[in-house]
C-alpha cells in the first residue's frame, strides 16, 4: 500500500494566500519527510478559502522545495484547458524535476458557470478527446505532427483520471490509465465506480492493470475529542457551500450542531463520510475498515484543518499509524 497527500491550500479564517502558500510548501515537506508517496495539489476557481487554482505554478513552486516525493496534479480541470497548453506545462515540470511529476485530470470546471465563461473554454465539452489528444502530445514524436508540444513530447508524464461518477471510471478504464475516485467529498458512486473500472479495464501501454485510489479525509489528534474539534472546520466549510456562502476555511467550534444544526451536520457528514477522525487507535481502526471494504491500490490523505501546526501533527499521526506502526497497514 502506498500513501500519498491531497492538498488544497486551504486559506483559514484569519490568515491570507501568501501564508497559506508557505503553509502548502512546509507540509510536502513534511510529507516527503514522513515517506508520502505523492504531493498533489488541485484547481479550484474563484474560491476564497482555496488557493491552489494555478495548479502548475503551485506544483513547480513545491517540487523545488522538495526533493524525492511525486508532486502532481489531484487534478487539472481539463475542460478549463486547451490539451497542448497542459501538455506544454506539465513536460516543462518533468523536464525541471525528472520522473517526480503526475498529472491527474478531472473534468468538472473547479467553479461555476460563470468561472467556465471567464476561463474563455465555454462550449469545449470533450473530454474523452483531450484525454487523447493530450496523451499525444506526451508520448513519442510522431512523423509529420503539425503541432508538438515542446517541452511535453516523449516526457510520458503519467496521466491519472479523477472523478466522483461511474462516467470516470469508465473512461480511465477505456484508455488503461490509473483512477482516483473523489470519495472524500462525493461517495455515494463509489462502490459501483470501483466494480466499473476493475471490470472493464483494459491493458495499455501506461498501465497493465488497474490500479485504483481511495482518497480518505483524515482529522488525526492525541484524543477522539480533539479529532472531532479538527473536524469541525471542514463540517462548517461544507454546510456554508449548501448555501453558496463560501468563505476561508471556519475556524473549529466546540458544538457543531449549534453552528450548523444537526439535520444540516447529519446531510455534511454523508458526504464526508470516508473519513477518519480521532486519535491513533481510532484513525487505525476506521483506515482498516476502508482498506477491507474497498480494497484500494492507494490511499490519498487530505485534512481541511484551520491550525497549520495541528494539521501537521494529523499527518504525523496518520504516518506513524499507517506506516510505521507495527504491521504497517496495507
Amino acid at each position: 500500500m502506498q500513501y500519498s497527500v491531497l492538498d488544497l491550500a486551504p486559506v483559514p479564517e484569519g490568515s491570507d494566500i501568501p501564508q497559506a502558500l508557505r503553509n502548502t510548501t512546509d507540509l510536502a515537506q513534511t510529507a516527503e519527510r514522513l515517506g508520502f508517496h505523492r504531493y498533489w495539489m488541485a484547481e479550484h476557481h474563484n474560491m476564497p478559502g482555496i488557493a491552489s487554482a494555478a495548479t502548475s505554478v503551485l506544483i513547480g513552486h513545491v517540487a523545488a522545495h522538495t526533493k524525492n516525493i511525486r508532486v502532481g496534479a489531484g487534478g487539472i480541470m481539463l475542460p478549463n484547458h486547451a490539451p497542448l497548453a497542459i501538455a506544454e506545462q506539465f513536460g516543462t515540470l518533468s523536464a525541471l524535476y525528472g520522473d517526480r511529476i503526475d498529472l491527474g485530470l478531472g473534468r468538472a470546471p473547479g467553479g461555476d458557470h460563470a468561472v467556465y465563461h471567464a476561463l474563455r473554454r465555454a462550449g469545449s465539452d470533450d473530454f474523452p478527446g483531450d484525454v487523447m489528444e493530450l496523451l499525444g502530445y506526451l508520448g513519442d514524436a510522431k512523423a509529420n505532427a503539425q503541432v508538438r508540444a515542446l517541452p511535453g513530447e516523449g516526457s510520458h508524464v503519467p496521466l491519472w483520471i479523477l472523478g466522483s461518477s461511474l462516467y470516470g471510471a469508465q473512461l480511465a478504464a477505456h484508455f488503461g490509465l490509473p483512477y482516483a475516485f473523489a470519495s472524500h467529498f462525493a461517495p455515494d458512486a463509489l462502490e459501483q465506480a470501483i466494480d466499473v473500472y476493475r471490470r472493464t479495464f483494459r491493458p495499455s501501454e501506461h498501465l497493465d492493470a488497474p490500479r485504483f485510489m481511495l482518497a480518505v479525509n483524515v482529522f488525526a489528534a492525541d484524543t477522539d475529542e480533539k479529532g472531532a474539534y479538527l473536524r469541525t472546520s471542514m463540517q462548517q466549510a461544507f454546510a456554508r457551500m449548501r448555501t453558496g456562502t463560501r468563505g476561508k476555511l471556519p475556524r473549529p467550534v466546540e458544538d457543531i450542531d449549534a453552528v450548523i444544526g444537526a439535520g444540516v451536520r447529519r446531510s455534511v457528514d454523508q458526504m464526508l463520510r470516508i473519513s477518519a477522525a480521532g486519535s491513533p487507535a481510532s484513525i487505525r481502526a476506521q483506515m482498516q475498515e476502508f482498506i477491507a471494504r474497498y480494497a484500494p491500490d492507494e490511499i490519498i490523505l487530505t485534512s481541511q484543518i484551520h491550525d497549520h501546526a495541528a494539521r501537521k501533527r494529523s499527518l504525523t499521526i496518520a504516518a506513524d499509524v499507517l506506516m510505521n506502526a507495527e504491521p504497517a497497514l496495507a
